[in-house]
């Protein structure tokens, strides 16, 4: 899930339960559609705030490519060899948290927290209703 600093979701992603999130990242961020007061909507944010898992070097060299700031911290005990560890944002990091109280709203939903629907796009569409509720509770 991607949300804004205000914790207003704008995007989400299905996976298979096992699978790693930070495998779906890319596809994450293509689904970033931020509005504006006029125009087209922005497709690349400034920043992105990420937890330790999604502390790779791919990662870190896609938003680099694209010019969005990364505050995701290192893993510890992983970084070995030449070269200085990525360094976090401290500032930015902080606001992290807001994608974790979005998570908990959406959580406070039976029908998300308890999957009913077997299909995919059915599922889909419960938690697009779910966003399409936040916004309005806004």
């Amino acid at each position: 899930m991607l949300t804004d600093r205000q914790g207003l979701p704008l995007g989400a992603v299905l996976s298979a339960g096992q699978r790693h999130e930070a495998a779906f990242f890319t596809d994450l961020m293509n689904e970033v559609s931020i509005p504006r007061p006029r125009g087209r909507p922005r497709k690349r944010p400034d920043a992105v705030a990420g937890d330790r898992a999604y502390d790779a070097d791919w990662i870190r060299r896609w938003l680099a490519e694209r010019g969005i700031e990364s505050a995701i911290p290192a893993r510890k005990g992983l970084r070995e060899g030449p070269g200085r560890p990525p360094t976090c944002d401290d500032q930015k990091y902080r606001d992290r948290n807001t994608v974790e109280r979005c998570v908990g709203h959406m959580k406070e939903r039976r029908r998300l927290v308890v999957r009913y629907e077997k299909k995919a796009s059915h599922y889909k569409a419960m938690v697009l209703w779910a966003f399409i509720e936040e916004y309005l509770n806004r």
